[in-house]
């Protein structure tokens, strides 16, 4: 399969490809020199490039089709993953997915929304939007958790919810509200991570938590840019300034406090090395953990309804 290379990616891309190229025929001539000099430029751009990335060019890396997704965190990070399927009321939606996992020698509850690679896995996964039998199913875990005084963990990629009118007959919006109401009053410790796209109440349907981590290159926020930039100028070529507008990045979101911590990715991005990514999610996770397991049940419920209720606060 092709790589999928962004637009502002092209020149970082065209120098790594020259490289490779010049080592392919190092035994032939003698390029150590040439080499040792491209590689410094590449470095070099590469820095410029990724250090200054608008809003609008996060959401791209955030969309980027060779992005890890919650599965591939997960093979990475705890192997003994053991998937539960089904909401015991209507099906198994593939959009979502979740089960028990062991983290760092500690015992967990994994759920986390999952996109396709492919055509026929992209309809398999319904491209990462969720029905509202995916948010049932989450909630039966989180509650499986809490039975068995397991911390949880959900990690968010999702374009929204799904907008169908099949979706809306099983009761879409009562979900995901049933979601926050259960998920704010849960007796153990739950960190939730922003792992690619984080659109509207699909989103905050397992949004609720302790602690609300971002990887480096993800937006979080209430409308995409592109719907955002239809509303409002009726049409989607303004998505670039929709997106600077509605400050919808990590380091927007950690300065408005809506999240806790940004974790760093590989420079480039978490698709040009998914090892050190989930590396850093993982030791991100293990930290968070430690803080928070032996927070007594009523002292977490408290400081999350806090947490979540100062959102917003602004005087004039």
């Amino acid at each position: 399969m092709a790589k999928t290379v962004l637009d502002f990616e092209k020149p970082v891309v065209a120098l790594e490809e020259k490289i490779d190229e010049m080592r392919r025929v190092i035994d032939d001539l003698e390029l150590t020199d040439e080499i040792d000099a491209l590689e410094s430029r590449v470095n070099t751009l590469r820095t410029s490039v990724y250090s200054n990335l608008t809003r609008w060019q996060k959401v791209q890396l955030a969309r980027h089709p060779d992005r890890p997704y919650t599965l591939d965190y997960i093979r990475y990070m705890a192997p003994d993953f053991i998937e539960l399927h089904g909401d015991r009321t209507y099906g198994d939606d593939h959009a979502i997915v979740g089960g028990f996992a062991t983290l760092e020698e500690r015992s967990v509850m994994i759920i986390g929304h999952q996109k396709g690679r492919d055509t026929k896995d992209n309809l398999f996964r319904n491209f990462g939007m969720a029905n509202p039998e995916g948010y049932r199913k989450a909630l039966r875990l989180m509650q499986m958790a809490a039975k068995f005084n397991r911390p949880v963990i959900t990690l968010i990629d999702t374009p929204g919810a799904y907008p169908g009118i099949e979706a809306e007959e099983r009761g879409q919006a009562e979900a995901i509200a049933r979601n926050l109401f259960e998920m704010a009053r849960l007796p153990v410790p739950i960190i939730v991570v922003i792992i690619g796209e984080g659109a509207s109440g699909g989103a905050l349907g397992i949004g609720v938590g302790d602690r609300i981590l971002m990887l480096e290159n993800t937006w979080y926020n209430v409308i995409a840019p592109e719907s955002c930039s239809s509303i409002l100028w009726r049409s989607w070529e303004y998505k670039e300034q929709a997106a600077e507008a509605l400050k919808l990045t990590a380091p927007d979101l950690l300065e408005q406090g809506i999240v806790d911590r940004i974790i760093p990715e590989p420079l480039g991005g978490a698709h040009r090395n998914p090892a050190e990514a989930a590396l850093l999610l993982k030791t991100a996770l293990s930290e968070e953990l430690k803080q928070l397991v032996g927070i007594k049940p009523d002292q977490l419920r408290r400081q999350r309804v806090r947490k979540f209720g100062s959102m917003g606060e602004f005087t004039t």
